[in-house]
């Protein structure tokens, strides 16, 4: 299991993965791509049939697509004149930064990592693998906390525990990458996906909008499915195949860790920060009450669908984490005036760096790729395709979901993967019946099945410098071999539970989220 034909195709991965450059790199020459193939395409005059009814907005009056070249003057001025603007005006860059301002104030003052551990501690013994697993998913909404905190805490746990590290440690990364896009609470992911959505059924329909919340109801049932799925496997597959931990095989003074309880002041703080949370939370429900004036409801219905309520979103996001995290931080002292707080949104921003530099070059290639009208004529070819080939009804979402998981085995960025892909599949999807929304949780699955086993994931160095200090001489095979069978177990079913939840049940994957689109 360690070596054989899985770990030789797995070194063919990393092999090839190491050939391509920096995701930031290949955005850049994506975009130069995209102008050449403008120029190219352009000049041979390439164009569909415009699919869309007469009179549709965006409609050419001869009923044409054709691809436009930025291989001309025309095309040049426009792209010197909107390099600016494509950057500031990518729908992702600023929800993104909103959400995590509040997001870090929550982490830095310790809330975050104090609730996770009171969560994971407070589980009966039985249920210890599924509280792993669980909080792995739900620390999703800080980005990087699960990766750092939790996955080298549940090694400690377990091994506290008289169990194997190992077994926690793939129990956690399971939850935390594997059950990436799962979760009860919106984080910073959902605005970003909704923001590539939305940019992506422009071409289809320019008034779309795929709002965060557009997933919420499939990803919040698939926190506990893959929760139960992560700790059966565990407990039944993992566990037994990595047998009695050995702390001979430990690096050398590795102790039996002893992990400190929650202390009173805590307890006192997350206690606070709860009420904080309630606080917050009723005032904001109050402005969705009629009775009282329902400020944040929809001023034509007055229902909460397409809602200020819903299109703020984000708002909400950086209140009920800073809010509460102010608390916790006054309460614990780890946080006393604005200089502290002001402080923490400061290093949650210094993280970002490398996103805002991503963010620019992608924002250059999703803008020429909209300009040139390639999407709209790959995406009429396409759904003809997929038409001609019968596979127009739900099935498609096999070939679709198993795409996107192939896909993340060398490109191991969310939003750098749907960046690229979601131009050409959600309008090719949407020509054949399908609603961005349902598009959006389709290609989330295929995204988080399998981070786990490819070394293209940022932080899969870090799993396995953590796994190294249990089992000296770790290789990459190895952690492979321990995280494949979460891998294959997840990617089944999650999609089976995606078929019962869109097309058995009927249900939708979010508020007010459609199943089908019609033009």
């Amino acid at each position: 299991m360690q070596s054989g034909w899985f770990n030789r195709f797995l070194s063919t991965v990393e092999w090839f993965g190491n050939l391509l450059p920096h995701p930031i790199t290949l955005f850049a020459c994506f975009s130069l791509f995209i102008i050449l193939l403008s120029g190219l395409l352009g000049y041979l005059d390439v164009s569909v049939a415009d699919p869309r009814p007469l009179g549709a907005a965006g409609r050419e009056p001869d009923g044409m697509i054709e691809v436009i070249s930025l291989l001309s003057a025309d095309g040049l001025q426009r792209i010197v004149t909107g390099l600016v603007t494509n950057f500031t005006g990518f729908a992702p860059l600023g929800t993104v930064l909103v959400a995590l301002l509040g997001v870090a104030v929550a982490e830095h003052s310790g809330l975050l990592s104090a609730a996770m551990r009171g969560l994971v501690l407070k589980a009966p013994a039985r249920l210890v693998t599924f509280t792993v697993v669980f909080a792995g998913i739900l620390s999703n909404t800080a980005s990087e906390l699960g990766y750092v905190v939790l996955i080298p805490m549940a090694a400690m746990i377990f091994h506290s525990l008289g169990r194997h590290p190992l077994a926690g440690l793939a129990a956690a990364f399971a939850g935390v990458s594997g059950g990436y896009s799962a979760n009860l609470f919106l984080g910073t992911i959902d605005p970003l996906l909704a923001g590539l959505t939305t940019e992506a059924a422009s071409m289809i329909d320019p008034d779309y909008v795929v709002g965060p919340e557009a997933n919420y109801f499939f990803m919040f049932v698939s926190v506990f499915m893959i929760a139960i799925l992560g700790a059966v496997i565990t407990e039944k597959i993992v566990e037994p195949r990595l047998g009695k931990f050995n702390q001979a095989n430990a690096e050398a003074n590795l102790e039996t860790p002893k992990l400190q309880a929650l202390t009173a002041q805590e307890k006192r703080g997350l206690r606070n920060a709860g009420l904080a949370v309630l606080a917050v939370s009723l005032v904001i429900g109050m402005t969705l009450v009629p009775q009282l004036g329902g400020i944040l409801l929809n001023p034509e219905t007055g229902g909460i669908l397409k809602s200020p309520f819903l299109h703020g979103i984000v708002v909400f996001i950086f209140v009920g984490f800073a809010i509460p995290g102010f608390v916790y931080g006054r309460t614990v002292d780890s946080m006393k005036n604005d200089k502290d707080v002001i402080n923490a949104m400061s290093k949650g921003m210094s993280t970002l760096g490398m996103y805002i530099v991503l963010v620019f070059f992608a924002s250059q290639f999703v803008a020429f790729f909209n300009w040139t009208n390639l999407g709209t004529v790959l995406a009429v070819k396409g759904a003809a395709l997929l038409t001609a080939m019968g596979l127009d009804g739900p099935e498609v979402f096999v070939f679709f979901i198993l795409m996107c998981a192939i896909v993340n085995l060398s490109l191991g960025s969310s939003s750098a993967q749907w960046a690229v892909t979601a131009p050409i599949f959600v309008p090719m999807l949407m020509l054949v019946g399908f609603a961005p929304e349902v598009i959006q949780a389709a290609y989330r699955i295929g995204d988080s099945v399998t981070n786990l086993i490819t070394p293209m994931m940022s932080y899969f160095g870090l799993i396995l410098a953590v796994a190294s200090r249990y089992q000296r001489n770790l290789g990459i095979g190895t952690l492979v071999a321990t995280m494949l069978p979460y891998s294959m177990i997840f990617f089944v079913g999650w999609t089976v539970l995606f078929y019962l939840w869109v097309f058995l049940l009927g249900m939708p994957v979010g508020p007010g989220a459609p199943t089908y689109y019609a033009p």
